[in-house]
């Protein structure tokens, strides 16, 4: 090749270099980030849980996203029912903005009468036992979101009913000048007329005396969170158990349910770290959550209890669409001490979040259980709803509702090697499917109504429902 050809070629290439070059980023600096509309909360406190910060420098170009982004984040701490951040000033030879935070406080104390289910689910409490109303709790939950303005969180309980319950809880998100430090500190007792005692084929049982205490309960515990990032977060946690039943329950019906004991008394050391990038917490359409957590029960040689389990969740949201989006979801835990445990520490699925659908009227006990989910969720609509004079309560007045149609499909298994005898659904594939729609109402509600199909051939019209304040 000559030197002309040569030439040529550089000249070609410089040129088509120099065009191809992606342009300079042009940024914008964020001057004053102002709060308006917050009656309560304080400011500083609303600035904290922003990932926008005075004097951070943000391309023009996602300045739209990020600024949408930031307004999810304080609508995710249930304190507002509405957020908008809107630039205030945009000086563009200086190439600086300032920004405004207008929120609306959400309606801050709940005293909430209670009258609930005593059973795990609707469905069980409908076909197992009747409807029957023993089996209903009632009294009065106190709920104080936003006590002193700093996000601090009194929580009261005074329940009657199938199960007696006093209950009082205070949570403080951050105490250190940097707000990276929270403490929570609690404790409950509880007094139940009715226990369950054991489970045979798949299915709690219950007994009942002429409505003697059968299992008292107390619960001390303390916290400390640390939260030196938005999205990301560690928790220390140490509670103490105090449990006792009635000499009927180990001598006639379960001499496991304490493994030979009366009572039952022992201490909890906890760590749990999450990582949580969820656009809307309620009911996420983008994101994730992991969540792993080690938990040692029995600090000594004579406590009652000796256990070590080691659990991790993880949850992807992935938004397909404007209308489509899908939540995948699986966790596991794991007994890393395995021999036998007292029937009353042993469950696994079929209990609070930890369920396969379609199984809703079983319980799966055991040491260990993996499980997956998958939901194919499709927008029907989303429209807000404004009750005028009807509702008095001004903060309640706009009600924001979405509608999803969902398509589910589950599976898992739980290990049970010393109390699976009696119980064909322990240490087996579980698998469940079927349709549903979600509600979500006032953003932090979640209504659902399910109809699965489970491997046993047995289909079912299930309701779940889930509040955050």
């Amino acid at each position: 090749m000559n030197w002309r050809a040569t030439a040529f070629l550089l000249f070609i290439s410089f040129w088509c270099r120099l065009y191809s070059q992606t342009p300079p980023t042009t940024y914008i600096l964020v001057g004053e980030i102002s709060v308006e509309g917050n009656k309560k909360t304080r400011s500083h406190h609303i600035l904290r849980e922003l990932f926008i910060q005075s004097g951070d420098s943000i391309p023009v170009a996602e300045l739209a996203k990020k600024l949408e982004f930031n307004r999810l984040q304080l609508m995710n701490t249930g304190l507002f029912s509405k957020v908008e951040i809107n630039i205030k000033n945009w000086e563009l030879e200086e190439k600086r903005l300032d920004l405004l935070v207008k929120v609306v406080e959400s309606w801050y104390i709940y005293p909430i009468p209670i009258f609930e289910l005593a059973d795990r689910n609707f469905n069980t409490w409908w076909k197992d036992y009747d409807h029957s109303l023993r089996r209903i709790n009632y009294g009065l939950l106190f709920y104080h979101n936003n006590l002193t303005g700093r996000r601090d969180v009194l929580k009261g309980i005074v329940q009657l009913g199938f199960t007696n319950q006093y209950e009082l809880v205070y949570r403080l998100p951050y105490f250190d000048r940097k707000q990276q430090w929270g403490l929570s500190v609690g404790g409950a007792f509880a007094r139940n007329k009715e226990i369950n005692y054991a489970t045979f084929e798949n299915r709690q049982q219950f007994y009942r005396q002429s409505g003697d205490i059968l299992l008292r309960q107390l619960r001390a515990r303390m916290s400390a969170t640390l939260k030196p990032k938005q999205q990301v977060s560690h928790t220390w946690e140490a509670t103490l158990h105090l449990n006792e039943i009635d000499r009927r329950v180990r001598d006639d019906l379960n001499p496991d349910y304490f493994l030979g004991r009366l009572r039952q008394h022992y201490s909890s050391l906890a760590y749990e770290l999450a990582f949580d990038t969820r656009d809307i917490k309620p009911y996420p359409l983008h994101g994730s959550i992991l969540r792993v957590r080690v938990q040692k029960d029995g600090l000594g040689k004579q406590e009652d209890v000796d256990a070590l389990p080691v659990s991790a969740s993880y949850k992807k949201y992935l938004s397909l669409s404007r209308r489509w989006s899908m939540e995948l979801t699986g966790a596991a835990r794991l007994a890393m001490i395995r021999h036998k445990q007292p029937f009353s520490n042993s469950r696994a699925l079929g209990y609070g979040e930890h369920y396969i659908r379609g199984y809703e009227f079983y319980v799966i006990d055991g040491l260990d259980y993996i499980y997956g989910k998958t939901s194919l969720r499709l927008q029907l609509f989303d429209r807000v709803h404004n009750w005028g004079k009807i509702v008095p309560i001004r903060n309640l007045k706009v009600m924001h509702h979405r509608l999803y149609l969902v398509l589910n499909n589950d599976m898992g298994m739980a290990n049970n090697p010393y109390y699976g005898s009696d119980n064909n659904l322990t240490n087996t594939l579980l698998w469940g499917y079927g349709v549903g729609l979600d509600w979500v109402v006032y953003y932090n509600k979640v209504f659902r109504v399910e109809f699965s199909r489970n491997y046993l051939g047995e289909n079912g019209l299930f309701l779940h429902w889930a509040t955050s304040f």
